[in-house]
């Protein structure tokens, strides 16, 4: 597989009350064409900022993100961001033109822009609430209309910031499952930021582990294809061993 996006010694560095602070250092990393790349780490340790500066929000104070070979220098359609608040969506759209707003910005005409959406919103389970607005959905199916938007534009990467994080258990678990199917249809590359040990070992194909604050590249590990329960849970145990000291507390060692 090729790779779509480079992390090329890249060191992130922003401002605070008590000067500059480095979130990422010195870090060598690449999402492979068609991956499901889950960076995980502590928090605090710089996922969500490489995320940034993978959609070009953020500039690397040392290094250069790659995408496709060629230096990103800002924000563009070609990586599109899902966050983790549900409030993401244009409250005064319905669902329907949410999903078609990335299509028209660039220029799609409005019925291309209307059936794509439709098409996407089927795909997510979403057929019959294609003329809802926002605020009478619930925060699983505000998720699912902020998936099929980024997925309309037909990004080279997909960028997911914990996004299911303050879903409940249970919608969590549906959330995730539907992403995988959604992956196998469509085959798109995505980088998936998570602190959660058992969200990473079921939804990556390889698993990125970041050290403490400032963020470093401590290990990779590869998920194979057909990976079984009990050779997920033997690889959470592994990772654990990598993010946690011995002596944490249990509560510190369940983290899902």
């Amino acid at each position: 597989m090729r790779d779509v996006l480079t992390f090329h010694g890249v060191t992130l560095r922003y401002l605070s009350d008590r000067g500059p602070v480095t979130a990422v250092e010195s870090l060598d990393l690449s999402l492979r064409e068609g991956e499901r790349l889950v960076l995980l780490g502590p928090s605090g340790c710089g996922k969500s900022s490489l995320l940034a500066a993978a959609g070009g929000f953020l500039r690397p104070a040392a290094g250069a993100v790659l995408l496709d070979g060629v230096p990103v220098r800002g924000p563009g359609p070609d990586r599109m961001t899902v966050f983790q608040e549900f409030d993401q969506l244009l409250p005064w759209k319905r669902v329907r033109d949410n999903v078609a707003y990335p299509l028209r910005l660039a220029g799609i005409g409005r019925r291309e822009a209307t059936a794509r959406a439709d098409a996407l919103l089927e795909k997510v389970g979403l057929r019959g609430f294609e003329d809802a607005f926002p605020h009478t959905l619930s925060g699983g199916m505000k998720m699912r209309v902020a998936i099929a938007r980024a997925l309309a534009a037909a990004p080279r990467v997909l960028l997911m910031d914990e996004p299911f994080a303050a879903l409940d258990a249970l919608t969590r678990r549906r959330m995730q499952e539907e992403l995988l199917r959604l992956w196998a249809e469509l085959r798109f590359s995505l980088i998936f930021v998570t602190h959660s040990i058992e969200e990473a070992v079921l939804l990556g194909s390889r698993i990125a582990v970041l050290s403490a604050h400032p963020g470093r590249l401590r290990a990779v590990h590869v998920i194979p294809a057909g990976t079984d329960d009990a050779e997920r849970a033997r690889m959470g145990v592994q990772l654990r061993g990598l993010l946690l000291p011995s002596d944490a507390p249990a509560e510190e060692m369940t983290d899902a």
